[in-house]
């Protein structure tokens, strides 16, 4: 059974901050989500505010509102939101202490790590409850160097990237996945970042958590593990930030470790500005994709949306001029799903049709 969770969003569900509890509520092998906090969006569903579905997820003004309309004090208090500054504020520290006072266990996706602070420590102890830093990366004892195996692997790779971070790419990612699966595949699924391994993927690492120097050989021994253990059709990895973006290199890890041998773009068409710096423009859709392939060596083999701020005719619009422009599939995952995405994988890789 899953364990009973519930996130912590406080203003920031929907929006690019709160993508560990919105990626919770789409999807969690790990946890049964049972409520979101953010006091300005109080008492609507979750995924109807999300996705215009309804989830049965209730979004509650605090913790002790959630508490008190539970049935039970879930047995997690998962911090659903994941700011470019990821350190706590002394008030979002005390609400972390009242979870635990109330006997919920800690699941913490910030560079902060918990474990390594006294005062958390001590509350831990107290109230009997424990915390885990998702991010905190293992002892340089046991992080793994770029072998080269990965070059003898002959199954289909395939990553999503983007032009930006948050843009989706987890999201489509374990959609097309899904999509696969009931094509009757073997499909192994790599995270690379905080909330894949949240939501209970097999297989992966926070790969911005990792020193440099292993960051790569990181990436390549999630896979090899994934390929080793289920012996998989197609391996899908998600990928982080964007390749051009100048504040983060977990694209370009992701790539020389897994050695994808084709690539997804995800792209939010209305996006003007990078979503951490809005001093600095997105990158067009035609320069990632020349950077990805001529820094990978492989193709972009279709194109994907986030549709934010975007109105069903528009994104109808951008499909069809996209694909016009490109001459690649493009589609939205989450609007259409990964029909095309699928037809696109058998036609580049014909094995996968023979099982």
């Amino acid at each position: 059974m899953k364990a009973k969770a519930i996130v912590y969003c406080e203003k920031q569900f929907g929006k690019m901050d709160g993508k560990i509890a919105n990626g919770l509520v789409r999807y969690s092998e790990r946890y049964e989500i049972v409520g979101v906090i953010d006091s300005t969006k109080e008492g609507k569903d979750a995924g109807e505010y999300l996705d215009g579905e309804k989830s049965g997820i209730p979004i509650f003004s605090d913790l002790d509102d959630a508490i008190e309309r539970l049935k039970d004090v879930p047995a997690y208090f998962i911090y659903g939101i994941a700011p470019l500054k990821a350190f706590l504020t002394k008030e979002q520290r005390k609400i972390v202490f009242t979870a635990m006072e109330k006997g919920m266990n800690i699941v913490n996706g910030l560079h902060e790590f918990f474990t390594e602070d006294e005062e958390f420590m001590q509350k831990a102890e107290e109230y009997g409850v424990r915390i885990y830093d998702i991010r905190k990366p293992p002892a340089k004892k046991d992080l793994h160097l770029f072998s080269g195996r990965i070059l003898t692997v002959d199954t289909p790779i395939v990553t999503i990237l983007g032009t930006d971070g948050a843009t989706g790419k987890r999201t489509t990612s374990l959609i097309l996945a899904e999509a696969l699966r009931k094509e009757g595949l073997n499909v192994a699924f790599v995270a690379t970042g905080q909330t894949g391994l949240i939501q209970g993927a097999k297989y992966g690492v926070a790969v911005d958590a990792i020193v440099e120097e292993f960051m790569t050989g990181e990436i390549e021994n999630a896979v090899m593990e994934a390929y080793d253990t289920d012996h998989p059709d197609i391996i899908i990895i998600e990928g982080q930030g964007a390749l051009s973006h100048p504040a983060y290199i977990s694209s370009c890890a992701i790539i020389r470790g897994a050695r994808p041998k084709a690539i997804i773009v995800q792209h939010p068409p209305k996006r003007k500005n990078l979503g951490d710096f809005p001093y600095m423009p997105m990158p067009t859709l035609e320069s990632e994709i020349e950077l990805i392939e001529t820094f990978s060596g492989s193709k972009v083999i279709a194109i994907t949306l986030n549709h934010e701020n975007m109105t069903d005719e528009e994104i109808e619009e951008t499909i069809t001029e996209y694909e016009k422009r490109f001459h690649l599939p493009t589609t939205d995952a989450l609007k259409y799903g990964c029909g095309k995405l699928v037809k696109r994988l058998f036609e580049i890789f014909p094995e996968l049709s023979r099982g």
